[in-house]
């Protein structure tokens, strides 16, 4: 396939990608997001020269941050941000709405899209919640792996007791709110719960299939389809370990592998990209080195056959769709 015919696509597509840990680098690393760096898998440079249109910037608070606040951790992965924000205005926009990503897309910049990793960070305070509404948040993992308030994070032999009182009722001002509920790193009764007490679709940010890769973080085929029937999506993620059970030879070929079975479960409509980036520190999947390698997932559909109007859904459109039903 000639690169001008996938580039074209990739270039006029939407592209949505459900994960990212750079806010958390910056923080931990003093890596820097607006100027493009030679470490690391992302910075806004070498974003915009991938394709992305939205970037979902994950809030994460490091186990080792809890006793020392994790609101206060969660400020400052804000106010990491609007610096970003602040420096690069002619390249990057916090998307609060499904207009503003629209709008990214029609500029040439970044719609970056703030979520949190675990609910640690509104320290069970719903009125915290709605504040960092105001700043911007728009999607929320309920857990990271490890137990919180509100639900028991997934681990190999550990608790999942669901949500607790405080978890159902997190959801239900979440649904109010208009923020996304995100399931990535849930216990399996977690996600259960979440999909019977949510009014509104779930995604899983960045999860894979259990069937091919057994890990425990991944997703069941009967999770996908109750995910998919609640209208959600689920973004597949690049880390190896979650990808092969050979994480060595990870590779663009393995994640094809998995938005290819998570179709045939679940059909066309519920699987997009969560790439994980700045998330795992295992050499990147071949083929998916960093950021600007996203147009090899174009090419790489195009030649397992897909249509250039589902390439379109997997590579956005889908997890844009719900973000518009829930955001608006």
């Amino acid at each position: 396939m000639q690169k001008g015919e996938y580039l074209s696509l990739h270039r006029r597509c939407i592209v949505f990608d459900a994960h990212n840990d750079l806010l958390h680098a910056v923080l931990s690393k003093q890596r820097q997001m607006v100027q493009r760096q030679e470490m690391g898998h992302s910075d806004i440079p070498r974003l915009l020269e991938g394709g992305v249109t939205a970037q979902v910037f994950a809030l994460f608070i490091p186990t080792d941050e809890l006793p020392s606040g994790p609101l206060r951790y969660t400020l400052h992965l804000m106010d990491a941000f609007y610096e970003a924000l602040d420096k690069a205005a002619d390249r990057l926009l916090l998307a609060r709405t499904a207009a503003d990503i629209r709008r990214a897309k029609e500029e040439g910049k970044l719609a970056a899209i703030l979520s949190m990793e675990g609910a640690e960070g509104i320290e069970e305070d719903l009125t915290v919640l709605k504040m960092l509404y105001r700043l911007g948040l728009r999607m929320l993992g309920i857990t990271w792996s490890r137990r919180n308030k509100a639900a028991d994070g997934v681990s190999d032999e550990g608790p999942d007791e669901g949500l607790t009182d405080f978890g159902r009722e997190l959801v239900a001002e979440l649904n109010r709110l208009g923020i996304i509920i995100d399931v990535s790193h849930l216990a399996p009764k977690g996600v259960a719960d979440v999909l019977e007490a949510s009014q509104h679709p779930v995604v899983a940010s960045h999860s894979n299939a259990y069937a091919l890769c057994p890990h425990y973080r991944n997703l069941t085929d009967e999770q996908i389809r109750a995910i998919a029937d609640k209208g959600g999506v689920i973004g597949v993620t690049f880390v190896p370990r979650f990808l092969t059970t050979g994480p060595a030879d990870a590779s663009l070929e393995h994640v094809l592998d998995h938005i290819d079975h998570i179709i045939r479960v679940a059909g066309v409509d519920h699987v997009g990209i969560g790439s994980d980036f700045e998330g795992f520190s295992d050499p990147s999947p071949k083929g998916l080195e960093d950021v600007t390698c996203f147009p090899n997932i174009t090419k790489g559909l195009l030649e397992r056959g897909y249509s250039e109007d589902v390439v379109e859904k997997i590579l956005g459109g889908n997890f844009l769709r719900v973000f518009e039903e829930v955001v608006g």
